[in-house]
């Protein structure tokens, strides 16, 4: 597989884009927890449609998440890690079966779905501040591994669990990146077994990756110089903004 070829018909200018909102998405990651899921459709979409997206993803976490873990290292609550793996491994590879199923059109509507829910769920969640314990957990687990496997940018969901499990701050980035990289490599065992792990996907996944992977060392130099709701709100308008415009060329076709 000649994974050069993965970025035929795309213009420097193009891959520098791509690369820019990587590199912003990772440091974002970084300081929320979240964000890259989110983010990387809005530019990866218009390029190279949505049936790709959440294979690349995929694959590119794996570097954005492994050097969060690593920023971070020391905070990671492995036991509350093990039970949502546990919980969420079945699911998380029936969801990415199920997305592997989807049409161009129909992968766009259940990213830009996603996207969109997104926002006013991590509010509702932070609303209602509440609190499980390890049943509860894993009961989450179960659920989240069905839309995590078949969907990009449901990071919030895991953030909303690991909170109401009791954790903060770091710890919760930290083990949010520790069931990001499993969940990670499931779904890619999956997409590589349907098929879906083309040269193209390589090339964007890898590029993602690489440029990702200091995101998470200069959100950490970062986070204590930039205020939190002013990104939180950034990034809520252009992810609503982009699950829109996804879903309206979606419905076109």
């Amino acid at each position: 597989m000649n994974i050069i070829s993965g970025f035929a018909d795309i213009s420097l200018l193009q891959l520098l884009l791509v690369a820019c909102v990587a590199l912003f998405a990772a440091v974002v990651g970084g300081l929320a927890g979240y964000g890259t899921g989110a983010l990387m459709p809005l530019v990866l979409v218009p390029l190279i449609g949505a049936e790709p997206v959440v294979p690349i993803i995929a694959i590119s976490s794996i570097f954005t998440n492994l050097s969060r873990f690593a920023a971070y290292l020391r905070y990671a609550d492995r036991r509350r890690a093990l039970i949502v793996i546990a919980g969420a491994g079945l699911t998380t590879a029936l969801g990415a079966y199920g997305y592997t199923r989807l049409t161009n059109a129909g992968a766009a509507l259940v990213i830009g779905a996603m996207l969109i829910s997104s926002v006013p769920m991590r509010r509702l969640l932070r609303r209602h501040d509440l609190k499980i314990g390890d049943t509860g957990l894993a009961a989450g687990a179960v659920a989240y591994g069905v839309v995590v496997g078949g969907t990009s940018g449901s990071g919030v969901i895991l953030l909303s669990l690991l909170m109401a499990a009791g954790l903060e701050g770091a710890a919760v980035i930290a083990t949010d990146a520790v069931i990001s990289v499993a969940t990670s490599i499931i779904k890619i065992s999956v997409f590589g077994l349907a098929g879906v792990v083309t040269a193209q996907v390589l090339a964007f996944a890898l590029l993602i990756g690489a440029i990702a992977l200091p995101g998470a060392f200069l959100a950490r130099a970062f986070v204590e110089r930039m205020p939190l709701h002013i990104h939180t709100a950034i990034l809520d308008v252009a992810v609503i903004a982009g699950g829109v415009v996804m879903i309206s060329a979606a419905l076109r076709h």
